[in-house]
């Protein structure tokens, strides 16, 4: 398989770590992406030797890849998956895929017409603890699941310029919390039913536009009913840049994952499991099974689809400050 890479703002990394174990899988060529920055994606690529574009239609038009990874600017991912998937390219693409429901829908409309595959960057669900604890909820081990909740907080550093207008970021709510609303759509096996969400700029010391800190809450059409909360609140001192966490709460007990360990309290009382489960593949090798048609992926379009709609319903929820149905 030929693979062509666009940008490396986001997880770029799920890709080229995972090369030197795809020997069908050949890195032929590279682009920034509309004026962005090359230098990061040089050095992630460099060891490939790959051939570099200035601009990422005539990469496409010269290269003519099996599969496409685009990481490149916020703003400009729906038009590279649209551009893609008219091509019938497989596309793994940096979430949100959209930064708004008209560029979702226009996907949307596009993948319906192709024979490409298309995935979100929402690589997560093959982390040990919360892979460990999905494999949990769904044995059935907590009873019904009624409740979720879910975290992520992160430090804020300096952002570059980009993170400070919505136009180029999309919004907090799109960018960390599009994991915490996958492990909620994962968690709850549920499409979503209504949102309603609020955010603050306050304190993001001189960011601008973006949000530092962000509550949603959803209910699910299964009647789950789940939080999100978001932040870039993490002390400079915190061991590590981000805090993940979910809290899933059913019938007959509750699963955590907090600090890289997971907890179940069931009728036994509560425990910290010391065996973790491992998916066989990666996020990236695992799409590309789903390709070759020698697996499956933990995520699919569908669902990237209902991720990124419920993260641009969030948002605006959050801007309107009301309630919204899907």
């Amino acid at each position: 398989m030929k693979l062509c890479m666009i940008g490396a703002r986001g997880h770029s990394g799920y890709v080229t770590g995972v090369l030197p174990s795809l020997p069908d899988v050949h890195l032929t060529a590279i682009c920034a992406g509309d004026g962005a920055e090359p230098l990061v994606l040089r050095r992630l690529t460099g060891s490939f030797h790959p051939q570099e574009y200035p601009d990422w239609r005539e990469m496409l038009d010269r290269e003519s890849p099996d599969v496409l990874s685009v990481d490149g600017p916020f703003e400009s991912h729906a038009e590279m998956c649209v551009e893609a998937l008219q091509r019938d390219i497989h596309v793994f693409c940096e979430k949100p895929i959209a930064l708004s429901l008209e560029d979702l829908e226009h996907i949307e409309r596009t993948y319906a017409g192709s024979r490409g595959k298309l995935i979100s960057m929402t690589a997560l669900r093959y982390d040990e603890c919360f892979f460990t604890a999905h494999k949990l909820a769904s044995s059935g081990v907590i009873g019904e699941t009624m409740l979720i909740q879910t975290r992520k907080s992160y430090k804020l550093g300096k952002r570059p310029d980009f993170y400070k207008k919505r136009g180029s970021y999309g919004g907090t709510i799109s960018w960390v919390g599009s994991h915490a609303i996958d492990w909620i759509l994962w968690f709850s096996g549920s499409e979503f039913a209504s949102v309603s969400a609020t955010q603050t700029t306050r304190n993001n010391r001189d960011h601008g536009e973006l949000e530092v800190a962000c509550q949603c809450q959803f209910t699910m059409k299964n009647g789950v009913l789940a939080q999100a909360s978001l932040d870039f609140l993490r002390p400079d001192s915190a061991p590590t840049h981000g805090d993940d966490r979910i809290r899933v709460v059913g019938t007959r007990g509750i699963i955590e994952v907090a600090e890289g360990e997971v907890t179940l309290i069931d009728r036994q009382g509560k425990q910290k499991l010391d065996q973790l489960c491992k998916p066989e593949l990666e996020i990236f090798p695992s799409f590309i099974a789903s390709i070759k048609g020698e697996g499956g992926c933990l995520t699919d379009a569908a669902e990237t689809f209902a991720l990124t709609r419920a993260c641009l319903m969030a948002q605006q929820a959050a801007d309107e400050h009301k309630i919204i149905a899907f």
